[in-house]
């Protein structure tokens, strides 16, 4: 039995979080679901987007899945999400791109993992007001951090059976920040000499997997550009609406869909299910349970290539209720 911390978020979150219990429920694998609160929606009651009972929960059942919570834009709370990490310590973002076949894009056999630093970089939001016309950001690296993000993408590669690593950085203008993440990159990546090393400046990355995707594998990046390349990625394989993304530490894991909170969508059984859903399926594998995982990921492959029982944004008229209870009769079929 697997006692896992489960947060609704808002907006389209709780209906999203349901529907991804109803599939891994289908695969057999026994969860005690603690539920907690967390979000925009909670202020009133707790004082905070991040009562201190989720943060327990999370610390005690070392494993974590969330819906979306809304962040506000320029004003209001920083990210809940911005928060957990720094709580917690989840140094590292996993978000893996790759192909389902039945989606609409313009690129076929992409398999792409972006792992980002998580806890330092302009990222993290150490901002001041200079003076009324003049806000400052702060760009912090350090060694401990990069050497950390990079030992642990390498161990990544090493389980997953990757071939390359690929830093990205911006080390020819920003020599000492961005040099420092690229030089403990290559430091580590002495460790690991089955593991192909190169690095690519943020910008030409960019350009890189517009044209040619199919030449990377792992990209390792301090923290806003893994943010900025991992939304590039997800519109490789057709978008946000099937990324899905995990967040690790040395005592505790988040997972979580990469796309946002859709709140003018919230209760209207519309949203696509599919990155909750996969998030899920890197839980169980997380959990040790693969081949629960692995049926989940098949299933909504499978679910997605059919094309009768997907949303409208994968060309389909079905809810996001009733595609995850196909995809959840699919893996309790397999």
């Amino acid at each position: 039995m697997h006692k896992v911390t489960v947060i609704p978020g808002d907006g389209t979150g709780p209906e999203l979080i349901q529907t991804m219990r109803k599939v891994v429920e289908s695969t057999q694998v026994e969860i005690e679901w603690e539920e907690v609160e967390a979000g925009a929606d909670v202020i009133e009651k707790y004082g905070t987007p991040l009562p201190e009972s989720v943060l327990a929960s999370i610390r005690k059942n070392k494993v974590a899945i969330k819906g979306p919570i809304t962040t506000p834009v320029g004003s209001g709370f920083r990210s809940v999400n911005v928060l957990l990490r720094k709580e917690l310590d989840l140094y590292a973002c996993v978000r893996p791109a790759f192909t389902l076949k039945g989606v609409k894009t313009f690129y076929e056999n992409i398999d792409l993992v972006v792992i980002r630093e998580n806890t330092e970089d302009l990222y993290a939001g150490i901002e001041r007001m200079v003076d009324k016309n003049t806000a400052e950001s702060i760009k912090r690296i350090t060694r401990r951090a990069s050497t950390r993000i990079a030992k642990f993408a390498f161990e990544y590669a090493v389980r997953e059976n990757r071939e390359k690593i690929t830093a990205v950085h911006k080390a020819n203008i920003m020599k000492y920040s961005d040099g420092l993440f690229l030089e403990c990159a290559r430091e580590v990546a002495t460790q690991y000499p089955q593991i192909k090393f190169e690095d690519r400046i943020v910008d030409n990355m960019c350009m890189q997997l517009v044209q040619k995707p199919e030449l990377y594998d792992v990209l390792l990046c301090p923290n806003l550009y893994g943010d900025i390349l991992s939304d590039l990625c997800a519109g490789l394989v057709g978008g946000l609406g099937v990324a899905p993304g995990a967040n690790f530490g040395d005592e505790c894991a988040v997972f979580e869909p990469v796309h946002g909170s859709a709140p003018k969508y919230a209760g209207k059984n519309k949203v696509n299910p599919t990155a909750i859903i996969l998030s899920a399926s890197l839980m169980l594998k997380h959990l040790g349970e693969e081949e629960a995982a692995k049926k989940i990921e098949k299933a909504v492959r499978e679910i997605i290539l059919e094309g009768k029982h997907v949303t409208y944004d994968l060309g389909g008229k079905a809810g996001t209720k009733e595609m995850a209870e196909a995809i959840a009769e699919k893996v309790a079929s397999s």
